[in-house]
């Protein structure tokens, strides 16, 4: 992703690690190189280990000491913590961790097989979950920090086929209220971000098709393509200090769906 000259800086930033999970593809990968631009340090997660290599090779060229990709199934929660201690001992203590990982497969909810909810809730929920209490102490000794929980506007709007998906995106919602109350004392903010429709290659190969696109379109008040880069603009501004009172909040990025 080619970083846009007008991009706002954010000097807050600078020097800063941050971890984010489901990193190696689509928004999580246009996040990654955007805090990169930022002067912050990246470590990420995911379980694309081919993708996720080649996308720190690359960016490594231009930011040689600050990004570091470990391969990780997130639902393997002892190799997720090998991972984060695998991160902050290259990478230093997270100072901002962005819970991005996700699966949205389609579903019938009467066929669906109990081993495929549990996997899904997994994978969409538990993780943000795992992954926040073992980074969460070390915010706290280090005097605060920024987590960022992904939902989805499908959280909201419940569409079919996706039982499992939509409960655990609710559920985070609920989890980041939740936690901003607790962590609040450690100076830690806990916000959500809400994103519609993002024409990821993912989404645009297996869903995002022209007559859905068109449909889409209908429905919104911006017409034109929601992409990674509007929806880690976001993220920067929710994890700089420009956001420093802002905590236990939603925000959506969906170019006027909702």
């Amino acid at each position: 992703m080619t970083q846009p000259a007008e991009r706002t800086l954010y000097p807050s930033l600078r020097g800063k690690t941050v971890f984010i999970t489901g990193g190696a593809t689509g928004i999580g990968a246009c996040m990654v190189e955007a805090f990169l631009y930022q002067g912050a340090k990246v470590g990420f997660v995911d379980i694309a280990a081919e993708e996720g290599k080649s996308l720190a090779e690359h960016l490594a060229s231009d930011y040689p000491a600050a990004v570091f990709f470990e391969p990780c199934d997130v639902t393997d929660v002892p190799a997720l913590r090998r991972a984060i201690e695998a991160i902050e001992g290259h990478l230093g203590q997270v100072d901002v961790l962005i819970n991005n990982v996700a699966n949205d497969k389609r579903c019938d909810p009467l066929t669906l097989a109990d081993d495929n909810w549990h996997s899904s809730l997994a994978v969409n929920l538990d993780a943000a979950f795992f992954t926040t209490r073992a980074i969460a102490p070390g915010m706290a000794a280090n005097g605060g920090g920024v987590i960022i929980n992904f939902s989805s506007i499908n959280a909201l709007l419940g569409p079919a086929q996706m039982p499992s998906y939509v409960t655990a995106k609710a559920g985070l919602l609920g989890l980041t209220r939740a936690l901003a109350s607790d962590f609040a004392s450690d100076n830690i903010r806990v916000n959500a971000i809400i994103p519609g429709w993002v024409a990821t290659d993912k989404q645009l190969e297996k869903w995002l098709t022209p007559d859905m696109e068109a449909k889409w379109m209908e429905n919104v008040r911006l017409k034109r393509r929601l992409v990674p880069a509007d929806v880690a603009n976001m993220a920067l501004f929710l994890a700089s200090s420009d956001a420093a009172m802002i905590t236990g909040q939603q925000f959506v990025v969906d170019g006027g769906r909702l």
